[in-house]
């Protein structure tokens, strides 16, 4: 059974900067998806960034150009560098994991509160 575990939330006023980090229990069937989403209250959780285990990277039209997603293949683990953070930024981020060729079978951390002050 694999668990991702997320650290790296805080607040930070706008402008500022963070860095999320998943590490998971034990490595993925290849090749395989790691990625981020985050949710607001009263919103669903929606795709914020995904990277393969090859390096193919796509990211929400809304954090392009201030985030960046990396993967540590070795440590299991996928990192979220977040620049110029807005107040829409906030929101829970959640940590996932899926087989890129199992449409059904996916993996969630428990989720990381980020916070940005206008």
């Amino acid at each position: 059974q694999v668990q991702l575990v997320e650290s790296g939330g805080g607040s930070v006023q706008a402008g500022g900067s963070l860095t999320l980090s998943c590490a998971a229990s034990r490595s993925i069937f290849t090749p395989n998806i790691m990625g981020w989403y985050r949710q607001t209250p009263g919103k669903q959780r929606d795709l914020v960034a995904i990277a393969t285990t090859g390096g193919i990277t796509n990211y929400a039209d809304s954090v392009k150009g201030r985030f960046t997603i990396s993967r540590d293949n070795a440590k299991n683990t996928v990192y979220l560098q977040m620049n110029s953070l807005k107040p829409e930024d906030t929101g829970v981020y959640y940590c996932y994991c899926r087989p890129a060729l199992d449409l059904k079978t996916e993996y969630w951390g428990q989720g990381t509160q980020v916070t940005v002050s206008s």
